[in-house]
Formats: structure tokens, sequence, C-alpha cells
């Protein structure tokens, strides 16, 4: 079909112009197409001169008259080729296979004609359709996947712990354990409430806090909307019992949904189980792992089960299960999660995948943070995605391959005890992070699917932001540094952490550790411009603020300094804004759009436009772009700050709720109850549903026990400890922020004198029309500092971002079958 439109293209020009020629003739005699190049081609030469598409018809016809077309030999021969080609290939459009495959598979040779790429890509194509066959064969005969959904929750909202519900019974109903069955993968569903138990008044123990009692009330409420909207006969059914047990480290529920799959609520006590979000993880990576798919196998093997194949039935599931960690606030639909699990099975020496997460919320702290997830997501993850393999696979929706967890060194040293203040950054402020360097340093790759989406909620108010970026920007630096400069190991064990990538990951490093410097370098030009003073005094009037403010947050409690960042972050934005409004003022003043004001602001804005094109369904996002920049000198001068001074802070700082000081109002004070146990205390609270009591097994309570004693003990109040820790953790902040502090004064120096010898080029202005003007204009040295610094990076993220998209195309094209959906069903049916 390409060579007949190629043959359509050029052939029938020549053809017009050749019958225009008779037609226009004055003479009787007799007119072919070789006498019409003899005598017309040469006239007509000169006259066809500047018209582009006439000097190509010339050139066609000047080949055809080399070809002598009067010989009917070659007119007769070129149709019987063109039809024995066609009929040769014909067996191409009916493989009823992928529409891409591999090019060993595909092809007998893994070289093409460059000339005739269409006629050598048919012809080299393998007519053995069996092979493929095979493979589509495999697929649908594949091993079951086994996927535990592992939400972790403390004091999420109703609305949030109700979106995390839903997701699990969307799930449930998307592949029910009942009929209809699916063979892709089932599912089972646990959540891990942390901190879940608290004093109760008097002597009655221990009973569950208002947030575990509001999850029961959740999960009843979404079991009777599911079960009535599946019943189509219009008869509500009653909520079957659940089962609710005693554990060693807390308490269990036991939850069957409408359509036969589990969800097991696991209550934890912190006064038998060590609390905090890296210990859950541990817990549950080790409850699923080590004894739902070893120490069963193991009690096979001493039924008298052969060892050979106890060893390979084990080593099947490592490679059939995954785990897909969730916060307690995210959302998914289950096609999402279908798409990471494909992509597992797809690329076995991929450890783990994350895919595009969404903020949820209102108000500006959240709009920053939408967009400010849009360009995490489309440029950062996909450039590491592309380079090399992803730094982080977030806690907050990401899919585990169970294999990689159970690789050496992994789940071993995920429970590593923090003794020394780095430790409490490195593991216990950043554990999704930390695991996903574990997983780097074994050889396991992690990578990023922006088809597939999940809903988080994020911090709300600048408190809760900063809060969260506490914990976030000290484990970034640690982790990486740990990672491409302690364990070069992990460079030369796989190929994906090649040494280009880590120098990059260098590179984006330094950038990342002097944006205070940069950004209130660029904050000066600012001023210089604006107010038209010199550059040495703006640059003084720039740094006086978050000099300030350092010495502010080494001497300030934490609810201050965020005061005084909130204050300091309006005026910061008011001159974004003035700059914004100067920049398109002196465009349309000077009818150009290349002012030194607008050097900056241009290239951004353009920037952020052609990456959202290439995203369409998230276009509206770019609505928020304004609020991402007019907020970024704070976020990256007074954030970068707090986050390093306050690094010493090693609480969580986001969900926090005061203790119950134990006073009660007087008017309330009733006599004080009958002990009641903690499960009776919830049946008696429970009208609809019917809590069943039951207990665990003999063996599982024991190694509940052994994991306790051996990992997950509660943390002990020992004052002389914390205070130790609390003097180690604050000397080792001291040391971080010295170093810190003094690159960035080194830096801004060096950038400084720089800008005093005017070394930075000069540019040619332009106006509207993108025509030269010949006025020469200066460029300012921020402008130049920042496509030399972040500019660079941004650059090479947009390059790895165009290779994913393309990527991103061929995956889609790869995923479609050649033949129509129902007339696959209707085969497999037969």
């Amino acid at each position: 079909m390409a060579s007949m439109a190629v043959m359509a293209l050029f052939i029938i020009p020549v053809i017009f112009y050749y019958q225009d020629y008779r037609i226009n003739l004055d003479t009787t005699e007799h007119i072919n197409f070789t006498s019409y190049c003899n005598t017309l081609v040469d006239e007509r030469n000169p006259s066809l001169s500047g018209n582009m598409l006439l000097q190509l018809v010339l050139d066609v016809t000047r080949t055809l008259c080399y070809l002598d077309m009067s010989n009917i030999g070659l007119m007769t021969g070129v149709v019987p080729w063109w039809i024995t080609f066609g009929l040769a290939t014909f067996y191409v459009w009916y493989f009823k296979t992928h529409c891409i495959h591999l090019t060993q598979n595909q092809f007998m040779k893994s070289l093409y004609d460059g000339v005739f790429i269409e006629q050598s890509l048919l012809l080299n194509t393998q007519f053995d359709i069996h092979t493929n066959d095979r493979m589509h064969h495999f697929r649908e005969n594949a091993t079951t996947a086994m996927v535990y959904l592992c939400s972790t929750m403390w004091h999420e909202t109703d609305d949030e712990m109700k979106d995390n519900v839903i997701s699990m019974f969307r799930l449930d109903r998307y592949r029910p354990k009942t009929e209809p069955k699916f063979e892709d993968f089932t599912c089972e569903a646990h959540i891990y409430f942390d901190d879940a138990f608290e004093n109760a008044e008097g002597k009655q123990g221990r009973h569950l806090n208002k947030y575990a009692k509001n999850l029961m009330k959740i999960i009843s409420e979404v079991y009777g909307t599911f079960i009535n909207t599946d019943d189509t006969s219009g008869n509500q059914e009653q909520i079957p019992d659940w089962k609710i047990l005693k554990t060693p480290y807390g308490g269990r529920l036991v939850v069957t949904m409408p359509h036969g799959n589990d969800i097991l609520v696991h209550f934890k006590d912190k006064d038998l189980i060590r609390n905090k979000k890296r210990w859950t993880l541990v817990m549950y990576l080790y409850y699923l792992l080590d004894w739902k798919l070893m120490t069963k196998n193991n009690k096979n093997l001493q039924e008298g089960q052969n060892e050979k194949d106890i060893a390979t039935q084990i080593q099947e599931k490592k490679k059939n299960t995954y785990l897909l960690a969730l916060d307690g606030d995210t959302s998914l639909q289950p096609t999402d999660l279908k798409i990471l699990i494909d992509h597992l099975k797809m690329y076995p020496r991929v450890g783990s995948v994350s895919g595009r997460v969404h903020p949820t919320g209102t108000g500006p702290v959240v709009w920053f943070q939408k967009f400010e997830y849009a360009i995490n997501n489309w440029m950062l993850k996909s450039a590491e995605h592309v380079f090399g393999s992803l730094l982080c696979s977030p806690g907050s929706c990401s899919l585990f391959r169970a294999e990689a967890l159970m690789d050496d060194n992994v789940m071993e040293k995920l429970p590593t005890k923090s003794t020394e203040p780095k430790h409490y950054i490195l593991c216990d402020q950043g554990e999704d992070r930390f695991l996903t360097s574990l997983l780097l340093k074994q050889g396991w790759t992690v990578e990023y699917i922006d088809a597939s989406n999940s809903y988080s909620t994020v911090p709300q108010n600048l408190k809760e932001l900063y809060n969260q970026r506490r914990r976030w920007v000290p484990t970034i630096v640690m982790n990486t540094v740990d990672l491409i400069f302690c364990n070069n190991s992990a460079t030369m064990r796989k190929s994906s952490m090649s040494r280009l990538y880590i120098l990059y990951h260098w590179l984006a490093l330094f950038v990342y550790i002097v944006t205070p410097a940069t950004a209130s370098f660029c904050v000066a030009g600012v001023l210089s411009f604006l107010f038209n003073i010199h550059f040495a005094v703006a640059l003084v009037i720039a740094v006086i603020p978050p000099a300030v403010y350092v010495g502010l947050c080494f001497k300030l409690k934490e609810d201050t300094q965020i005061t005084i960042a909130a204050v300091l972050s309006t005026f910061y934005a008011f001159l974004m804004l003035v700059l914004i409004m100067t920049a398109i003022g002196s465009m349309v003043k000077g009818q150009t759009i290349l002012t030194p004001s607008s050097i900056f602001v241009v290239p951004v804005f353009i920037n952020f436009f052609i990456i959202a094109i290439m995203h369409p369904k998230e276009l509206s996002v770019l609505f928020y772009a304004l609020f991402y920049i007019i907020y970024l000198p704070s976020a990256e001068i007074l954030l970068f700050i707090y986050t390093m001074v306050n690094m010493n802070c090693i609480y969580w700082g986001t969900r926090e709720t005061k203790p119950d000081d134990g006073t009660s109002d007087p008017a309330m004070i009733q006599p004080p109850p009958k002990p009641q146990c903690w499960i009776r205390q919830l049946q008696n609270m429970s009208r609809e549903i019917q809590l069943q009591e039951d207990c665990l097994s003999e063996e599982e309570e024991n190694y509940w026990k052994e994991l306790q004693d051996k990992y997950l003990q509660p943390f002990q109040a020992d004052k002389e400890t914390d205070e130790k820790r609390l003097k180690d953790l604050r000397e080792f902040r001291n040391k971080v922020c010295f170093w810190f502090f003094f690159g960035n004064v080194l830096w801004l120096f060096l950038i400084f004198n720089i800008k005093t010898f005017k070394i930075f080029p000069s540019l040619i202005n332009i106006d509207i029309n993108l025509e030269e003007t010949g006025e020469i204009i200066q460029a300012e040295f921020l402008d130049f500092m920042f496509y030399l610094g972040p500019g660079l990076i941004f650059l090479l993220q947009f390059m790895g971002l165009l290779f994913y998209r393309v990527h991103t195309i061929i995956d889609y094209i790869a995923s479609l079958d050649t033949e129509p959906e129902e007339q696959i069903w209707k085969k497999k049916q037969s």
C-alpha cells in the first residue's frame, strides 16, 4: 500500500502535466512520451525555477525519461512484480497476534533496507505463526498471580478512609473470588491500623480509639452500599457475620466482601508491638511473605512432600505474588492496578512499579502541590525511568514483587535498628525511599507507569506541608548520597544504574543542594530590575530575610518558624507577581518577546505549556502553574531552610492529635462502668453486624510472638536514652547544616564574582514576529545561571520525557489485539 501511495504521489502529477501539454499543443503531429521528454523538459527547465512543486515534477519526469517509458516491457514488468509482491506478503495482514513483538521473534534478520523500507520489512517478516501463537498461549495460561493490598492507617479522616475502603470493594467486584472466576490474579486486602488502642476510663484496660471505631462503621456502610448495588432484585441483603480475634499485636477483624475476597483489619496496640510506619511495613512483609508464603510451605515439607517440589512451588509463588503498598488516604481503580500487574509480569527484573499520583484537596497550598506533583511525574520520574531507575517508589501507591522483597539484604536489612542519628533520617523518616534503595542495591529496577492513576490527599495548609517536607527533604538527600556514593556496587551490578546515570544524579543533587543560594540570587536580580538599584545592594537585601530566618529557626519553636515563613512567603509571592506583570508589560510596550525581564519568564511558561500539551488528559493542571511560580521562591528558600534546620525532629508531624489529658466534663461524669473486654464492647456497640469471636491457630500465634521478640518489641520509654538520642540528632543536624549553608554561601559568592566580570552572552533582539531587529541586548546573569544549572537538568529531563512518551505510544499499540474483543471472547468460549 505504501508503494502504491508513493507511485500515485509522484507519477500522477507527471501524467497531468503530460496531458496538459498534449492538449495545449497546437499541432496534428502525434506526440508520445519520448518526444515529450526530448522537446519539453529542457525547454521548461528555466521557466520552472523558483517553484518547488514544479521542480519536483520535472525531476520525476527526467527520471522516467531515462527509463524509456515507451518500452512496454518495463511497464508490463512493474505491474506483475507489484502483484507478486502483494501475494507473497499477503499473509502478514492475517496474523492473529499482538501488533508489536521483539525484533528477533518477528523478523528473520534484524537489518532492513533503508531505500525500500516497506518492501524489506514485509519480505523479512517470519512466516512461522506458531511462534506468536505459543507466546499468546503462554500469556493465557500463565499462573494466577496473588495480590495483597496493604493499606496503612493512623489518623485519617472518615472521607479518606472511605475512599480507601471503596477501592478495595471495587477490586472485589472486578476480580471476584466466586463466579465468574478470572485467571489473571486474585486479591486479598489488609488494613494495618497503627496505634489503634487507647486507655479506657477506670480499669477497663485497652479499647479501640475513635479512629478505629470509625473505620468499622465505614466498612459496614460501604459493605451495605455494594451489596445492595450488586443485588438487582431490589431486596436488601443482610450483612453476614464478621470475625474478630485477639492477637499478640492487638486485634484482627476479618470481613468477607460480597464477592468472596477478604479484608483483614489489623489493629495494632503500641504497648504490644512497635508502632510507626516503617515497623508496620516490616510487620506485613514478614506476615505475608515469611508466614503465608514460606512457613506454610515448610509445613507441607514436614508432612512428607518432595523437597524439590516444595522448592519449585515456593519459587513459583514468589514470582507470582505482589504487594500493593497504599496509604490510608489513597484511592484507585481496579484497571489502574491491573496495569501495574501486567507491567511486572512482562518485565521479570522490575522489582517495583508505581503510577501517577494525583493530589486531592482544595486551597492555594493544594494547588501548588498539584502542579508540583505534575511536574515531578512528567519530568523527574519519566527521566529516571528512561535513564536508569526511579530512586523512590512512593509508599502512597506502589506495587512490589515478592521475589524482589525476599531477595538478600532487603527484608533482612529493612528492620535495622536505628542506633546512629543518620539512621533515624535514612530509615525511619522515609521508609519507602529506604526500601527502594535496598532493591536497587540488589540489582532490581524500579519503574514508573503514567497510565496507572491513583489519588491521595496532600497537606491542606502550610503547617502540614512544612512538616511533611521536613521528613522528605533530608531523606531524599541522604538516601541519594548513600546510594550513588557509598554503594558503588549498585553501579556495577545492574546495567540500568550506569555511570552516566550516576553522574546525572550527582549533577541533580548539586543543583538541589544549592537551591537556596540560586533562588536568592534570582530574587536579587528581580529586585535590581524592578527597583533599578545596584545588583550588589539588591543581593544584600535578598540575602537578609533567609539569613535572619536561619537564625530564628535555630531558636524558635516550629509553629513560630512556620508562621514567619508564611509572612515571608507573602512577600516573595508579591515579588513574583510584580515580575510577571512587568515582563508582560515590557513585551507589550517594546513589541518584542525578548527583554531582560522576560528571558526567564517566557521560556518557563513555554516549557510548561509544551509539557502539558504532551499530557492532554492533564491539561487542566496548567491552570495551577501560576500558584506554583509565585510560591516557588518561598519553597526553594524558606521551606528548604526549615527542613534542614529541623531534621533533628523525628516525629511524624502530620495528622498529629493532642493526647487526652484524662479530664472530662463534670456534667458528663457517670458512675464507673464494669470492666469490659474491647471485643465485648464492640459486640455491644454493633447492631447491624454480628461479630463472632475467633482465635488464631497455635502456630500463627507462636510466629507472631517470635517476630515480636526478634524485630517488633514496642519502644520502651527511657529518659536517659531519649535525651542521648536528641543530643546526637542535634549534633548531627549542626554538622550537616554547617556544610549545607557553607556550600550555599560559597556558591553565592562564586556566581556573584562571575557576574561582576560579566561573563555572560549577548543576545540579538527579536520582535513579536520572530524577526531580528538588529538591536543587541545583554542577557541577565541570573537567566544564564538558570540555563547552566537547573536549565541543564530540565533539558535532560525533557529529553527523557520525549523518549518516554514515544515509548508509551508503542506500549499502547502493542497492548492492542488485531482482532475485535467480541471475536476473541467467542473463541475463548468455544
